[in-house]
């Protein structure tokens, strides 16, 4: 006779503490569990409910400024430091960690438009409008030592003096070479007082440069009036920032509160194009992962991006932050840095719920779990609309509220023009490609 014996672990069913919950095993057979996706949905939309609840993206200002913050730029080699230079032609190093200055570099007679970092994070690299580029040595961030002689950090390695002044500077990301712009664009060394390589491209005022993170040596241009690249567009571009992640692909800050983002291999129209600010565009930044950017507005308020949706997944701004000149993502992709009119940078969580702090393992699988839940059930109207929904203040809400009406009008009277005109002498033409003039090879 043959008796089996139903046996099971101990170990499967024992709390390794006392504060541990209780393990239980479930079945997941469908035929068993008949109210699986009603429960589901119901976890997707308390999840969603929670994250507007739980939802503070506003971590802290950093104070000292005097004047209009203009520029910033992060260090590669520290996570934590963040470089800001202002209107009044002061540079400061902060330190994110505590939001507090660890080194002023004062010596601008004037605006300071652009700062960048060298490939190695020792040199930090500025240009202004007192048409000089400063290189400034950084200080270590992890062992800050105050006994070395202030006098020697606070004076500039070197003093380039050039003809014009400067609107922005962009470091090589592999090499030592960095670019300025203004009335040309300049190839500088950081060892040779000249520059290297000029390059003009009309008479426009160049405002913004980047170095490809992929090609060393291939970078792109935005002037003032209405070029990018080599592409003419209708409207003016502020800033370009290539996606780190996809080197062939660039967006464009544009002046018609859009972002456009173009693939450098086909340059006839725009892969996407990206809504929802209400006035001009005036900076933009990449995260490392290169799935999202963030933008600043003249309309005072911080978005950010999907790198191929069209609306903006996010929206910070404050009653006191005024006009937002300069954007930044942190090195690691978790936080954003706001520069503004009013003096002060602002530090914001990249997700606006996400829990600060250590987390113990058993609460990361279950925000892994709701995020998933989430992103099933994102497609079903409840859960999209409170997903979706985002409070604005009276301004921008009036704004674009009055720039979809504009927008409405617009199509219509091209409708109509169309219909009163000879068949096929008004072609229908894409947005993506209405902004641009042509294509120069």
């Amino acid at each position: 006779m043959k008796v089996k014996v139903i046996s099971r672990s101990t170990d499967e069913f024992t709390r390794e503490r006392s504060q541990d919950l209780q393990k239980v095993f479930h079945n997941y057979d469908p035929n068993l569990r008949t109210q699986e996706k009603a429960v589901e949905y119901t976890r997707a939309l308390n999840a969603a409910k929670l994250d507007k609840i739980f939802a503070r993206p506003f971590i802290g200002a950093m104070d000292g400024h005097v004047d209009a913050v203009s520029c910033m730029a992060k260090n590669p080699n520290h996570l934590k430091g963040i470089f800001s230079g202002s209107m009044d032609g002061d540079i400061r190093l902060w330190d994110i960690a505590t939001r507090t200055t660890v080194r002023q570099f004062p010596g601008h007679q004037g605006a300071v438009r652009g700062l960048t970092a060298s490939t190695d994070g020792d040199v930090l690299i500025s240009c202004g409008t007192d048409c000089t580029v400063r290189l400034w040595k950084v200080p270590v961030l992890k062992m800050m030592d105050f006994s070395d002689s202030m006098e020697d950090a606070l004076k500039p390695l070197a003093v380039y003096v050039w003809k014009h002044a400067f609107w922005a500077v962009d470091h090589q990301w592999d090499g030592n070479l960095f670019a300025t712009a203004g009335a040309q664009v300049d190839i500088w060394d950081h060892d040779r007082s000249e520059p290297v390589n000029t390059f003009e491209w009309g008479k426009d005022t160049v405002i913004s440069v980047r170095f490809n993170p992929g090609e060393p040596d291939v970078l792109a241009t935005s002037a003032r009036e209405a070029d990018t690249c080599f592409v003419y567009i209708q409207t003016k571009t502020n800033a370009i920032c290539w996606n780190p992640m996809e080197p062939m692909n660039f967006t464009a800050a544009n002046e018609d509160c859009n972002c456009y983002s173009y693939d450098a291999r086909k340059l006839d129209e725009a892969k996407v194009v990206h809504r929802d600010h209400v006035s001009a565009v005036m900076d933009i930044d990449y995260s490392p992962t290169g799935r999202e950017f963030v933008t600043g507005s003249y309309d005072r308020t911080v978005r950010i991006f999907k790198y191929n949706g069209d609306h903006s997944r996010e929206i910070y701004h404050t009653k006191r932050m005024q006009r937002v000149f300069c954007v930044k993502y942190s090195c690691d992709g978790s936080y954003v840095i706001s520069g503004s009119d009013d003096t002060n940078l602002r530090l914001w969580k990249a997700q606006a719920s996400e829990q600060l702090g250590v987390l113990l393992p058993r609460e990361q699988k279950k925000q892994e779990y709701l995020d998933a839940v989430k992103e099933r059930y994102e497609h079903l109207p409840e859960v999209k609309r409170i997903v979706r929904h985002r409070h604005l203040p009276k301004p921008i809400y009036k704004a674009a509220a009055l720039r979809r009406t504009m927008m409405e009008a617009e199509r219509k009277k091209d409708e109509r023009r169309r219909a009163h005109s000879a068949p096929g002498s008004m072609p229908v033409q894409p947005f993506r490609k209405r902004r641009i003039i042509k294509e120069v090879e």
